[in-house]
């Protein structure tokens, strides 16, 4: 693949956890996460795009959408669970991100908020109207996921360097 060639990513953030007596990171998805994920999975493989590569937070939310969201994909990408991806800023998911192999197309990274919401944000140098008024209106709650594309090599990315494409959530 050229570096050339835009990359696609898709910012997406987990589903509805509940808040049972265990620690932050093991929280499980509560019942409505657990509808919204498959339902996220399904509106992502209708975007049409082919995932090379999901980054997935090792918390166990951010697990189990994943697992309930690429069973609706009509392939799965390779899955890397990254335990940088918890609790990260914007920052430090660019630098997650950076690292990724040039002949990775397109990645999804699942995550948590505020990180994912702040990444789409600062990633964003210009965006589709449609995909940004939706954004905007909704934030970024459970669930939700932005879809950005960006020219060059996975290092080159920075604030500013995306486009926003798409914006999806179970509130739309």
């Amino acid at each position: 693949m050229s570096v050339a060639e835009p990359r696609r990513i898709v910012l997406f953030r987990h589903a509805k956890a509940d808040w049972p007596q265990v620690s932050d990171h093991e929280r499980p998805l509560a019942e409505r996460g657990r509808k919204d994920a498959p339902i996220a999975g399904r509106k992502l493989a209708d975007s049409g795009i082919a995932l090379d590569l999901a980054l997935c937070s090792t918390a166990a939310r951010t697990r189990e959408t994943w697992k309930l969201a690429v069973s609706e994909l009509p392939e799965r990408p390779r899955t890397v669970y990254e335990e940088r991806i918890y609790e990260a800023s914007p920052g430090e998911l660019i630098a997650v991100l950076n690292e990724t192999q040039d002949d990775v197309r397109s990645a999804v990274l699942i995550g948590h908020n505020p990180g994912v919401q702040g990444l789409a944000e600062v990633l964003t140098g210009e965006a589709e109207p449609e995909a940004a008024q939706r954004m905007s209106r909704a934030g970024f709650p459970t669930a939700a996921f932005a879809v950005l594309s960006f020219p060059g090599p996975w290092k080159s990315l920075e604030p500013g360097a995306a486009k926003l494409l798409d914006y999806w959530s179970p509130n739309n």
